[in-house]
């Protein structure tokens, strides 16, 4: 049995003897690599297909490759049940009554009766219950329900917002983000998605290209406002009433505000933003197995949310450093409907975009259908694997033939289609025919047992129980992701809030007289806080500047701009800037005039007079320079540094991306080492067997020459005149000559094939040898082993700046004596 685990390739199964009609011990290893040029996968209801595609995803998540599962159909949610006991009562909960009854079992018997062919399967398969939890601890599985609280919610309202620098800076990928949004809103609207035809898409479209190019995000809302009053006055070159005018963008808005405002569309407005980063990957770096299930969607609204999804992942896949290496998987569990022939959908050009663009990224996209009729085989000519399955028609057959052909021709390689024909007419349940263009033929394959228990596609009930947990640790309201952790904001507040007022009595409405070398600044008052809330503004210190870090060895040139703020009691601090509050991350937002009805508290002496500032922006200079560092993650194994403000997650999220890339360059650097060594080798082989062979052939023709030669002479000897003849005496003497001979012949035969077996045995000793070199390079760069270390940079004194240190007066609430300004707040 090959040790599949440590090759780093994907354990998929074994091969299948199509004449014997029997699985072989040959274990199928698929090439992680090779799914950077996508995958499709073919097969009628039945054939395994989801089995398979199940498999192909747990191999890569065991392997730190994390997925995206979009998942019309409700199967693959199976990925989440996985039970590394493999007791009765794991399973019980995703069985079914009625199926139960059918096999004439009660639900507790027909759990137990589960648990064992489980146990069997894995046997049968070389896999042990230690491997379900190695994938458990690998990646992290998630279901998320779009437009449904079932599963874990995702918002689509940042799917407006204005693409990376990377889109916007190309005019191609700027077009095809700009008409796929267009066309995703036009489709969930019921309304014709015609790029070059429909008004309404026409509209859309220029109202977000002018937005994004301008910087600006869109919401809902935003959207309905514009398309009633547009921030243009021409499209193209007409003026927009004569194209588009106000009454029907009056009923254009409306019919989108009714969806809007529907209780149905509720559901697309809660739960995380759609970011691609965090599907792929938890804060902490660690991959995840994300499955987004749509079976609950209409037909509109699944077109709606794939073309967004789409989209989304082609400005985070432009937002990567390219690699050879996979990064990241795409998985369709049913591409029918949204690749078709002839018709063109607002999810077929991101999906033509992916299947040509992705492969540079480390992007592979892996497609699955029962109905290959109704797919553009002329696109999928783009994937260089296919798995191909029973199918159900002759017309089916036909077509995957011509889109295998049509793959084979993209990528140079020879296609025997009347073969592959014939091994299609009879695989059966669980087999597949694996045609890979990186490997030399097609071979047939059948899958290993899953590891995660296929239940069926899962009901509501089953999904909210099996979300259950990840819903209970989320927090009650998502976390911004460009806001500071809810613990630090709690403890900022708390910080703040134990500030207590000056006094008692305050001056009044009007902030104190002060030398007009005093800047003064007013923290601006949240919106949040009650219009009838009394406020009162307290003094606090306020430096404002910026310093640069520069260091040679971390690639690092950075500027950070500073705000420290000092509250204030009635007395100043010994060191105020050590005790001041650290504004950095999000700056405070400041206002140059008091809120109206305000009042004031007492101002310290201190705070009166200007030469105190001029002090207090040396302090600040010097602190900053005592106190702060840019600190770095390191680590030593890939010589890499993380960037100014990169999380540790994101981090490991690149060097794990990064060490596989090492890793599978230097195991082809060492492949290339050692083939010369194997070619030599084998060419010795090559030779020792036919010196065997020809050995034999001579020990052969002796030994039948020394029984003829020994055969006359007894016969000359037997029906001679003279017994003792010399001729009789001659024959024998070569008879006996020839027997040594063919005696000599046998022992060089031995030779040969002692020779022969040293080279095997080198052979062997070669491929070990390899082996466990790869196994050591797999080792040295694996993500988990992976130590970080801390660097710090710290700045020169010359490259801080003050800009200013003023007076900030905060406001809060009276009443509460609570802050009431936002960014103590959140």
């Amino acid at each position: 049995m090959v040790d599949y685990e440590k090759l780093g390739a994907f354990y998929l199964g074994k091969k299948h003897d199509m004449a014997a009609g029997r699985v072989t011990d040959d274990v199928i290893l698929y090439d992680a690599k090779d799914l950077t040029t996508h995958a499709v996968i073919v097969g009628m209801t039945g054939s395994g297909k989801t089995g398979l595609g199940i498999t192909l995803l747990e191999e890569a998540a065991i392997d730190g490759i994390p997925s995206i599962i979009i998942d019309p159909k409700g199967d693959m949610g199976n990925l989440l049940l996985n039970f590394p006991n493999l007791q009765p009562g794991d399973f019980q909960p995703w069985l079914q009554q009625d199926e139960a009854t059918r096999k004439g079992m009660s639900l507790e018997e027909f759990a137990t009766d589960r648990a064992a062919l489980w146990k069997r399967g894995l046997a049968d398969w070389q896999q042990t219950p230690e491997r379900i939890q190695k994938l458990r601890d690998a990646a992290e599985a998630v279901l998320y329900t779009p437009g449904s609280d079932a599963g874990l919610s995702l918002t689509i309202l940042k799917s407006l917002d204005a693409p990376p620098p990377a889109v916007l800076d190309s005019m191609d990928a700027m077009r095809e983000r700009v008409s796929g949004s267009a066309s995703a809103l036009c489709t969930l609207l019921g309304l014709d998605a015609d790029p070059l035809r429909s008004r309404e898409h026409i509209l859309i479209s220029n109202i977000l290209d002018n937005a994004w190019r301008a910087g600006r995000n869109l919401d809902m809302a935003a959207l309905i406002y514009e398309i009633q009053s547009p921030p243009f006055q021409k499209i193209g070159i007409m003026d927009i009433e004569m194209i588009f005018p106000a009454k029907d963008r009056m009923t254009l808005a409306m019919t989108l505000n009714n969806v809007l405002a529907s209780p149905g569309f509720s559901g697309w407005m809660q739960g995380e933003p759609l970011n691609i980063q965090r599907l792929l990957y938890t804060p902490e770096g660690k991959p995840r197995m994300c499955v987004l299930s749509i079976a609950h969607l209409s037909d509109q609204e699944r077109m709606f949310f794939v073309t967004i999804l789409l989209n989304e992942v082609i400005s985070w896949m432009r937002s990567q450093p390219g690699t050879s290496s996979l990064r990241a998987l795409l998985y369709m569990d049913e591409v029918f409907g949204y690749l078709p022939p002839t018709a063109n959908p607002p999810s077929k050009m991101p999906l033509l975009t992916l299947l040509k663009q992705a492969r540079a990224f480390g992007l592979g996209l892996v497609l699955s259908t029962q109905n290959p009729v109704d797919l553009d085989y002329k696109a999928l000519s783009n994937a260089g694997t296919w798995f191909l399955g029973r199918l159900q028609t002759e017309r089916d057959k036909l077509r995957v033939l011509d889109g295998l052909e049509g793959a084979s021709a993209t990528a140079g390689v020879q296609f025997n289609r009347s073969r592959v024909e014939q091994i299609l007419s009879g695989v059966g349940a669980r087999v597949f025919l694996m045609n890979n263009v990186h490997e030399d033929e097609p071979v047939v394959m059948q899958t290993r047992w899953a590891l995660s228990y296929l239940a069926g596609p899962m009901t509501r009930a089953q999904i909210q129980r099996v979300v259950a947990a990840q819903k209970a640790a989320l927090p009650s309201q998502p976390t911004r992701l460009d806001s500071p952790s809810r613990s630090s904001a709690a403890a900022m507040t708390a910080s703040v809030a134990t500030a207590a007022p000056l006094s008692d009595n305050t001056e009044g409405s009007r902030p104190p007289v002060l030398p007009q070398s005093i800047e003064q600044f007013y923290g601006r008052i949240s919106r949040s806080v009650p219009r009838d809330a009394e406020i009162i503004y307290r003094p606090a210190i306020l430096g404002i500047g910026k310093v640069h870090f520069v260091d040679s060895k971390s690639n690092v040139d950075e500027w950070k701009e500073i705000q420290r703020v000092c509250p204030v009691g009635r007395d100043l601090p010994r060191s105020i800037w050590e005790e001041a509050e650290v504004h950095d991350a999000r700056p405070l937002e400041l206002e140059s005039s008091p809120g109206a009805g305000c009042r004031f508290d007492e101002l310290p002496g201190d705070l009166s007079k200007s030469t105190n500032y001029t002090g207090w922006k040396t302090d600040l200079k010097n602190a900053i320079y005592r106190n702060d560092r840019l600190t770095l993650r390191y680590c030593p194994t890939l010589d890499r540094y993380s960037r100014p403000g990169e999380s540790e997650g994101d981090l490991r999220v690149a060097l794990r991306q990064e060490a596989r890339e090492r890793r599978d360059l230097e195991i082809e650097r060492l492949r290339g080492k050692y083939a010369s060594k194997f070619d030599s080798l084998q060419s010795k082989i090559q030779t020792a067997e036919h010196r065997v062979q020809t050995e034999e052939e001579q020990a052969k023709g002796a030994t039948m020459g020394a029984m003829v030669t020994f055969g006359t002479s007894i016969l000359g000897a037997l029906f001679g005149r003279k017994l003792a003849s010399a001729t009789n005496i001659s024959k024998a003497g070569t008879a006996m000559r020839s027997a040594s001979r063919a005696s000599q012949q046998k022992g060089d035969v031995k030779r040969a094939e002692e020779k022969l077996d040293a080279l095997h045995d080198e052979r062997e000793e070669l491929e070990q040898e390899l082996s466990e070199s790869i196994d050591a390079l797999t080792q040295q760069f694996e993500a988990e082993s992976l130590a970080l270390e801390y660097y710090d940079i710290s700045p020169r004194k010359s490259d801080i700046t003050i800009n200013t240190v003023a007076l900030l007066w905060q406001p809060w609430q009276a009443k509460s004596n609570t802050p009431a300004w936002d960014d103590a707040r959140e």
